[in-house]
């Protein structure tokens, strides 16, 4: 496996287990996507894909059904989403996705992380060139095996998958952020069960830190990710 799995196998996921937080957050980004483009999933695809994410994370069908609906009540804010980009100390390069409906809130909150955890908050561009931004797909596992897994691949590559791999008891395939729309409708069309899907920002290169530095680094990524407005936080921390 490639750049992209070592990542994802190192990256620090254990915050995202709280299920409440994990549940507010797809709720916010289903009721953003709803706003932007209708409740219907078949002429929304990322409203698709978050529902799908949503039965993946076992959230009630109900907080589905709410989130959709909200998007159509007045008093529902209007949030946006902006990022973030930073160094957290020993030079650890950070990503943060927010979604919010108080753009000076957010700001101040995010600079105070920086500040008392010795971190930096850059301006925009100043990261992001660190990173690569890439969609993902889960599909179940089925009857695949390395052989089929191999022809699977074949079939994608033209959709735009640059790397496909076993993880536990499901494939995971990465392609370029451009790639989502093509990689998405050929995998229906080859009538795999895509589990769940995202995007995620992948560092070019991870580096490397002691177990004290890393202690340093984790006091400014739990700061971030228990922030009511951060949706992703992204790093290259090995």
């Amino acid at each position: 496996m490639g750049r992209a799995f070592e990542f994802r196998k190192g990256r620090k996921m254990k915050r995202w287990a709280a299920m409440s937080k994990a549940f507010t957050r797809l709720s916010r980004d289903i009721t953003m996507a709803v706003k932007e483009n209708g409740p219907d999933p078949e002429a929304n695809l990322r409203l698709k894909m978050l529902i799908q994410n949503s039965k993946a994370a076992n959230m009630p069908k109900d907080n589905i059904v709410r989130a959709i609906k909200k998007a159509t009540d007045k008093n529902t804010a209007n949030y946006k989403v902006v990022n973030f980009e930073g160094y957290a100390p020993h030079g650890i390069a950070v990503l943060v996705e927010t979604a919010t409906d108080n753009n000076t809130r957010t700001v101040a909150n995010v600079r105070s992380y920086f500040n008392k955890t010795n971190g930096n908050l850059a301006t925009t561009g100043s990261v992001e060139f660190l990173f690569e931004h890439k969609c993902l797909f889960k599909i179940a596992k089925g009857d695949i095996n390395d052989e089929s897994l191999e022809e699977l691949e074949f079939e994608l590559i033209d959709a735009g998958c640059e790397e496909i791999g076993i993880d536990e008891e499901e494939i995971i395939i990465y392609g370029e952020f451009s790639a989502f729309g093509d990689i998405h409708s050929k995998l229906e069309e080859l009538n795999h069960e895509i589990i769940s899907s995202e995007f995620e920002w992948v560092p070019m290169d991870l580096k490397e830190l002691n177990e004290d530095e890393m202690a340093d680094v984790d006091k400014l990524l739990e700061k971030l990710e228990e922030d009511e407005d951060v949706q992703y936080v992204f790093h290259n921390m090995a």
